[in-house]
């Protein structure tokens, strides 16, 4: 007899979610390049960035059965009012569930409910070398539109990154 897998779904972040978030997310922090943050981010703080982020754009979980598979938000890609329609996204999903599809689902549900707050443009900052994250946005329909050599400096070396836009 085969197990059955836990249904996948995708709901709004909540705040009791900051733990999965938060050890998600510290794993980058501690193991790649791929996140400029250098120390781990608390569960309070990360209670509190879902908080405001959820004020003005979505922040989505992914979740199989009771298992958190990764979360996407949105935030303000820049401050000033005339911005107001462009949102800078990220993804993260948890290490074992790499490779499985479930990131571009999970960002598919991002960029479709960016819709609803009047977004036209989704920009994405890409750490360099970064395979996996530029396939995953080339399948979903965004281009490359720049690079910015050495801007990060983390594991003692230097960190390029490339902007990639899709319109919403």
């Amino acid at each position: 007899m085969t197990e059955t897998q836990p249904p996948t779904q995708i709901r709004e972040a909540t705040p009791k979610d900051a733990a999965a978030i938060a050890d998600i997310y510290n794993h980058f922090v501690a193991n790649t390049l791929i996140t400029f943050d250098i120390q781990p981010i608390s569960i309070p703080d990360m209670q509190q960035k879902i908080t405001d982020l959820q004020k003005n754009l979505p922040v989505l979980v992914m979740a199989e059965g009771e298992q958190l598979a990764g979360y996407a938000y949105a935030a303000a890609w820049k401050t000033k009012p005339a911005y107001k329609h462009c949102a800078e996204t990220t993804i993260y999903m948890h290490p074992s569930f790499h490779h499985k599809g479930l990131g571009a689902r999970l960002y598919n549900a991002l960029l479709t409910s960016l819709q609803l707050f009047e977004i036209a443009n989704a920009i994405a900052c890409i750490t360099i070398p970064n395979d996996d994250s530029i396939k995953l946005h080339q399948k979903l329909g965004f281009r490359k539109v720049g690079r910015f050599e050495k801007v990060g400096y983390k594991k003692e070396q230097w960190i390029d990154v490339e902007y990639w836009q899709k319109k919403v």
